[in-house]
């Protein structure tokens, strides 16, 4: 039964820093693309990073690019999402999701969610 569990959000303040993570159950990472999405309320949802199945590439929105990373544990199981430089705008429900064709707008699997909210 494939799960995935995020966690590591919070309230920070803008410029800071929070490490989301993704634990996976069921499938290994080698198996599966692994995307972050997130939804802020009132707005659709959207595509925040990915890394890809078979050589572990990477992929970002221009809104975050140069401020999170993707990377991936495989002995845990587990994909984290660092982000730095926190801004009001980040906040939303982020969501991790794993689809076994690869990165795509409409991944197979999802979380339940974890709550980031950036305000001073």
């Amino acid at each position: 039964q494939v799960q995935l569990v995020e966690s590591g959000g919070g309230l920070v303040q803008p410029g800071g820093s929070l490490k989301l993570s993704c634990a996976a159950s069921g499938f290994t990472l080698d198996d599966s693309a692994i995307g972050w999405f997130r939804q802020a309320p009132g707005k659709e949802r959207e595509g925040v990073s990915c890394i890809s199945r078979d050589d572990g590439s990477t992929y970002y929105a221009d809104s975050v690019k140069g401020r999170f990373t993707i990377s991936r544990d495989n002995a845990k199981n587990t994909v984290y999402l660092q982000m730095n430089n926190l801004k009001p705008e980040d906040t939303a429900h982020y969501y991790c999701a794993a689809d076994f064709t690869g990165c795509t707008v409409s991944m197979h699997y999802w979380g339940k969610g974890t709550l980031v909210t950036v305000s001073s």
